[in-house]
């Protein structure tokens, strides 16, 4: 699915294809995750819904005042909107601190420890993404570069998400979280290799 994306993004008479199947592969993603959670209870159903609301609202804060994440627009390629925010946002969110703490549970630290070194991850993965995101009309931003401020931001609320992921009792364990981040890295990777070089 994610070979198949980054050559049908990145081959121009097939992006008509392709590009419509953005939100359903990230929401194919999130179902695959969740399909390897080996403990549906009432916290991690919590954890599920936190998730998806905190990331949904704060990017619609976001791209309403410019005070989180500077001032930014979403594009077409994400799909449906509500306040003009896609609704698969609340829902990559989701995925991404979910995949990041249980990568990171593994670790032998404290909780909070762990919560910074999975946030740490997904600015390290935001960094790719942001680039790739621009060229292929996830959102775009008003400014000439990227803001500090975005990563500073991305950082804060995943650490916030995080915290309260390692704080509620679920099992941590996936076996494809692992397998899903680092799919994440080879798609925004290998589009920039292909986008800027």
């Amino acid at each position: 699915m994610y070979l198949a994306g980054v050559i049908g993004l990145q081959v121009e008479s097939l992006q008509p294809v392709f590009r419509p199947l953005i939100p359903l592969n990230l929401l194919a993603s999130l179902g695959l995750l969740l399909l390897f959670h080996t403990d549906w209870n009432r916290s991690f159903l919590l954890y599920c819904v936190t998730a998806f609301l905190v990331g949904f609202f704060v990017e619609v804060a976001g791209v309403h005042t410019g005070l989180i994440f500077g001032s930014y627009q979403y594009g077409s390629a994400l799909g449906w909107k509500v306040w003009e925010v896609p609704l698969v946002i609340g829902s990559n969110w989701l995925m991404l601190t979910y995949a990041s703490g249980s990568i990171c549970d593994r670790l032998s630290a404290p909780a909070w420890v762990k919560a910074l070194i999975a946030a740490a991850l997904m600015v390290g993965l935001d960094i790719l993404i942001e680039p790739v995101a621009i060229e292929l009309d996830f959102w775009s931003w008003n400014s000439a570069t990227i803001p500090l401020q975005n990563y500073v931001a991305w950082y804060v609320v995943s650490a916030l998400l995080l915290l309260l992921f390692y704080r509620l009792s679920f099992s941590k364990d996936n076996r494809l979280a692992p397998l899903l981040f680092l799919l994440q890295f080879f798609f925004f990777g290998l589009s920039t290799l292909f986008i800027f070089w």
